[in-house]
């Protein structure tokens, strides 16, 4: 999968139930913040019951003991989230891959780092 097929496949499911730019920029990001902070719930979840975790009590419901299946739900978490981003992207007109490789290389050139995309 590359960036652009990914924006092609999902506009084209985006489409299904409403045109892209029937939603204001801030209702895409909304969205994604809304998946960024299901994956953080998820995350939050996992440090109770990390093997280094100092508190030896989980707080945790039954159903959210096991590392294996928090792991896979912060997966599709995850994946929503960069969904989202792209939508919002295109909604503004931007490629992901631009902004991600824009954002990546910032970071390392205010970080001194030679390490570029």
């Amino acid at each position: 999968m590359t960036f652009e097929s990914l924006r092609k496949t999902n506009a084209r499911r985006c489409e299904r139930f409403h045109p892209l730019n029937s939603w204001l920029p801030s209702q895409w990001s909304n969205a994604m913040a809304g998946e960024t902070g299901e994956t953080c719930n998820l995350t939050k979840k996992m440090d109770r019951i990390w093997p280094s975790n100092q508190f030896k009590v989980s707080m945790n419901k039954t159903e959210d003991q096991r590392m294996e299946e928090l792991v896979a739900k912060a997966a599709l978490e995850i994946g929503d989230v960069i969904l989202y981003a792209d939508l919002l992207a295109s909604r503004l007109g931007l490629k992901l891959e631009d902004c991600v490789r824009q954002s990546f290389n910032n970071k390392s050139d205010e970080l001194g780092i030679d390490i570029l995309i």
